[in-house]
C-alpha cells in the first residue's frame, strides 16, 4: 500500500485544521443599495407550468378538464358565442337606420368668420386657409350663431338665420354652383338610366 493511500485511509484520524479565530468583518452595505430598483413584492409571479404532470400543482389535465373542445390546443372562444344558439346580439330588436345618402356638411358659424378676421369675399378655399374647414371640395354650410361684418360668402348651404344676418350686415350669400350633393347625383343617374331604357 502506498503512502498516499495510507494517508487517505487515516484522514479521519488526522488533527482538525484550525480555522482563523478572527472572523472576517461584514462587508459594509452601500447606501445606494437601499434605493435599488426592485419589483413590488407580489407583483411578479412565476409562470404556471402547464402539461408537466401532477408535480406542478395543476393536476394531470392542467385545469382543462377531460377531453372536449376546450381541452384541445388552439381553442378560441368567440366573443358573444352562446354554444350555437341564437346569440343575444341577434335576439335584441334593432331601431333606426343610418342614411348612407345623407349630405354631410362642414359647419361654420358666423362668429367663426368674425374671430378669423375674414372680410370681403369668403369662399371654401378661404375658410380652409384659416383652418375653419378641412376639405374645400366637400360641402360647407354656414350657420347663424354669432354676428359677422360685411362679407360676400360662397358656400353650399346657409341656414335661414345666417342668411338674414349676413344680408342685414350689408353682405351677400351665394350658393356654390359647381357642387352637386351625393343624393342628387344618385337620382340623376337613375333618371338617366330610365330615360335610356325608354328611348
Amino acid at each position: 500500500m502506498s503512502e498516499k493511500k495510507k494517508i487517505l485511509g487515516l484522514s479521519n484520524l488526522l488533527p482538525v485544521k484550525k480555522t482563523d479565530a478572527k472572523a472576517k468583518p461584514a462587508e459594509k452595505k452601500d447606501a445606494k443599495d437601499d434605493f435599488a430598483i426592485a419589483p413590488v413584492p407580489g407583483s411578479r409571479k412565476r409562470r404556471k407550468r402547464i402539461g408537466r404532470g401532477r408535480a406542478t400543482g395543476v393536476g394531470k389535465t392542467s385545469g382543462r378538464g377531460q377531453k372536449g373542445q376546450k381541452a384541445r390546443a388552439g381553442f378560441k372562444n368567440k366573443l358573444g358565442f352562446e354554444g350555437g344558439q341564437n346569440p343575444l346580439r341577434l335576439r335584441l330588436p334593432k331601431r333606426g337606420f343610418t342614411n348612407i345618402f345623407a349630405t354631410k356638411y362642414q359647419v361654420v358659424n358666423l362668429k367663426d368668420l368674425k374671430e378669423a378676421g375674414l372680410t370681403g369675399e369668403v369662399t371654401p378655399v378661404t375658410l380652409r386657409g384659416k383652418g375653419l374647414i378641412s376639405k374645400p371640395a366637400m360641402p360647407v354650410k354656414i350657420l347663424g350663431v354669432g354676428e359677422c361684418g360685411k362679407v360676400q360668402v360662397t358656400a353650399d348651404a346657409f341656414s335661414a338665420s345666417a342668411k338674414a344676418a349676413i344680408e342685414k350686415a350689408g353682405g351677400s350669400v351665394k350658393i356654390r354652383p359647381d357642387y352637386m350633393p351625393r343624393v342628387d347625383r344618385k337620382f340623376e343617374k337613375k333618371a338617366e338610366r330610365k330615360a335610356r331604357k325608354k328611348g
